[in-house]
């Protein structure tokens, strides 16, 4: 079923009163320093970007919003919005993004960056069902963002000054790019600096609109006592009325912004409830890496050793868990009713997949069939059943390579290393329709 983008109450003015949203909590670092921004814990009583009341890990935070829709129905958009950069946090984002995805499939899914970091994970974002990100562009002339930004770093570097302003727009422009191929819908978010930016946010939305943005807020300057802009006065209404005139001859104007929290939760506008930073603090007590609700990982092998099938030609796959203290299985081994087992990980079952000829259909069920699992291991795989078993939470590692490599590269959240990176065999035109591989 096809995702209502119509319930994004941040996109969407009339969803608003009915469509309320989540942010979750998950990416305290950032990679630049804005003039205007100080970011971390506060009180519940300030209300801003880059405030939360505490800092969670993607199972903490799967744990929050669980208990959070419970309490209120009306949550229908999980968002990350820091309290520093999603993409300065790019595995703990994407694993939170993978387990909301997985345990909520009709929730939309948004991301709020200040652009930096996003293009090279544009293609994750749209395959696991980010269906709006809002990027934070304040000048498309570097002399003008010298003045906003302190640094921008991109490891290994930090940048400064016009050097810093001019790494940012090139990257911000290649994230738009980069999202509008993928159909991903963007909001540009425009801070409203006076004697700063005021006068060239109007060129800021429509050097957007030419790389096909949706849609443009103009936000009003929020003072921040210690940070280098903190004397400057906020806008004016009047300013801030002539300024959205002029953005929307080139975009739609957002003009129902409430400048939320990085861990705000419920309809635009209301207070952040006490029990609801209640039970956010309580949830980053939890344990960290709830492992036990995917503890598997899925892994296409022709004898038990190495990585080497295409998921295509698979007929069935090999589950693999963690050992738990080096457990005994060696005499299951010898008998044959487990392949080769080693230490660190054990063989749990053997599991067929859908048989081809089915479509978007088998890859449904395939996910049904690994529900349990936080990963596959494939020697290859076309879009089509990457993007569904992505959408289900389940990543799909393409390698090929000892199995025990690939196992240890998924639980300990790192990637897999080049060499064992597999080169896809099936030929361009594979997309993984679930027809079958002739």
């Amino acid at each position: 079923m096809p995702l209502d983008v119509t319930r994004h109450p941040c996109f969407n003015e009339h969803a608003k009163r009915t469509a309320a949203r989540i942010h979750l909590p998950v990416a305290p670092r950032c990679n630049m320093q804005c003039n205007y921004c100080k970011h971390g814990l506060d009180c519940v009583n300030e209300s801003r970007p880059g405030l939360t009341s505490a800092v969670l890990s993607p199972g903490q935070a799967l744990r929050y919003l669980e208990r959070m829709v419970q309490k209120d129905p009306r949550i229908t958009v999980t968002g990350i919005a820091g309290p520093g950069d999603p993409l300065a946090n790019a595995e703990a984002t994407m694993e939170t993004l993978r387990l909301v995805r997985g345990r909520f499939p009709e929730m939309l899914l948004c991301v709020a960056s200040n652009g930096l970091g996003v293009a090279p994970y544009a293609g994750q974002l749209a395959a696991v069902g980010v269906s709006h990100v809002t990027l934070t562009v304040n000048a498309v002339d570097p002399r003008i963002g010298q003045a906003i930004y302190a640094w921008v770093r991109e490891e290994p570097r930090v940048y400064r000054g016009l050097a810093a302003a001019e790494l940012l727009l090139d990257r911000q422009l290649a994230a738009v790019a980069a999202l509008k191929t993928r159909g991903v819908t963007v909001k540009i978010n425009s801070i409203i600096i006076p004697g700063i930016n005021d006068a060239h946010i109007p060129e800021v939305a429509r050097r957007m609109a030419e790389l096909g943005a949706d849609i443009v807020n103009c936000v009003p300057l929020y003072a921040v006592e210690g940070t280098p802009l903190a004397a400057l006065s906020a806008p004016t209404a009047g300013q801030i009325a002539s300024i959205r005139q002029a953005a929307a001859r080139f975009l739609p104007v957002m003009a129902h912004c409430t400048r939320c929290r990085a861990d705000a939760v419920g309809l635009l506008g209301e207070p952040l409830a006490a029990d609801a930073v209640a039970l956010l603090t309580q949830c980053a007590e939890l344990p960290a890496n709830p492992e036990e609700d995917r503890p598997y990982v899925a892994v296409a092998t022709r004898e038990g050793v190495l990585v080497n099938q295409h998921l295509g030609e698979a007929s069935q796959l090999a589950i693999y868990g963690r050992k738990e203290a080096w457990e005994e299985d060696g005499d299951a081994a010898r008998k044959g009713t487990v392949p080769f087992s080693r230490p660190g990980f054990r063989h749990v079952a053997t599991r067929p997949t859908p048989s081809a000829g089915g479509g978007p259909q088998r890859w449904a069920a395939l996910a049904d069939t690994l529900k349990d699992c936080r990963a596959l291991l494939v020697a290859s795989a076309g879009t089509s059943p990457t993007s569904a078993l992505a959408a289900r939470g389940i990543r799909v590692v393409m390698m090929e390579g000892l199995i025990e490599e690939g196992l240890e590269a998924v639980y300990n959240r790192v990637e897999v290393r080049a060499p064992l990176r597999a080169e896809h065999r099936c030929g361009s035109g594979c997309a993984g329709s679930g027809t079958g591989c002739s």
